[in-house]
């Protein structure tokens, strides 16, 4: 019964038939059919005009979008929590050319106003400090909380105020969308791009990099090409991101999944270290209660000492959720 990751979920059937259809000759790279309909899917989809890319791993998708708005003098305000700070391996200052990450607190693996504000209130010594150029936030956030649109607008108006670019990681965007229960155009507010991610909702190996400033997509381009995720059989990328947006999929598939956390959240309680809003929870737990629930067939990821991680996907069988939950309200 597996609750490591949305990773490790099954890519969706209706994905590898789109792969299938997609399997006929066309223009290589980027230039095929498929591929050229992604802006009108999305535009249609956010209700502004939308540049779209895909990229082949949610790094890179986010150093490309962030590479857009920083230039290698300059920093990214993000949580101290972030993926791009603990899980990326250093590759924002890679693609960034040398570009810092400035942290910031917050609950829940949340930025608000005030916590970016402080930081950019210790940038004060002129050309002797890295100075802010963009606020990247995740939706939903490292553990598993989603910014309600107020909060969205909020960094937004800010970011506009300051002149700063304003990325939002989407790995799971769509959970996030699922949770609020509103429009995708409200959850990603004002960004100026977003990290759609699709390979931990159903995907095989695509997350899209929707822009939402054609220039930017166009200086994109280029460093996709430079960094060596220009697939040369693009369609097959394309084409895994149409099956999942166009008829709606993408959101049918976090609900599963939300839906799946919230059987175990139920059975978790008091356990629960943050409400459940998406489809990832962290339960407080001792040794011998993880040994316990091991035992049983249950696999997860330990997160620190006093607490551990469970992550369900669009595949997660109610029975095996429905079992965890019970499982955890008997500890």
């Amino acid at each position: 019964m597996q609750f490591l990751s949305d990773n490790a979920a099954r890519v969706h059937p209706k994905l590898w038939e789109a792969m299938q259809a997609a399997d006929v000759p066309d223009t290589p790279y980027d230039g095929d059919a498929l591929s050229g309909r992604l802006d009108a899917v999305f535009t249609e989809l956010f209700g502004r005009d939308c540049a779209v890319l895909w990229a082949g791993t949610g790094t890179a998708a986010n150093c490309l979008a962030l590479a857009t708005m920083v230039e290698p003098h300059g920093s990214v305000i993000c949580h101290r929590e972030a993926h791009i700070e603990m899980d990326e391996c250093g590759a924002p200052g890679f693609y960034l050319h040398g570009a810092k990450l400035l942290l910031a607190d917050g609950a829940g693996a949340k930025l608000s106003v005030g916590g970016i504000e402080e930081v950019l209130a210790g940038i004060t010594r002129g050309i002797h400090q890295v100075p802010a150029h963009a606020i990247s936030i995740t939706q939903v956030s490292e553990y598993g909380q989603a910014y309600a649109p107020e909060e969205v607008a909020a960094i937004g108006a800010l970011a506009k105020a300051q002149g700063l670019g304003f990325h939002m990681d989407g790995a799971r965007f769509a959970n996030a969308v699922a949770y609020l229960g509103c429009s995708a155009a409200e959850a990603a507010g004002p960004v100026d791009a977003l990290s759609f991610g699709c390979t931990k909702n159903g995907a095989m190996n695509v997350e899209a990099v929707v822009f939402f400033d054609s220039a930017k997509a166009d200086v994109a381009r280029w460093r996709r090409k430079r960094a060596g995720h220009l697939n040369s059989k693009g369609r097959f990328m394309a084409a895994q991101v149409l099956a999942l947006v166009e008829d709606g999929l993408w959101l049918e598939l976090a609900g599963q999944a939300n839906a799946a956390a919230a059987e175990v959240a139920a059975g978790a309680g008091e356990r629960l270290l943050h409400p459940a809003q998406s489809n990832e929870l962290f339960v407080r737990m001792c040794a011998e209660e993880r040994a316990a629930l091991r035992a049983q067939g249950f696999a997860f990821y330990d997160w620190d000492e006093s607490c551990v991680r469970f992550v369900t996907a669009w595949d997660t069988k109610p029975e095996d959720a429905q079992a965890l939950g019970r499982a955890l309200a008997a500890l």
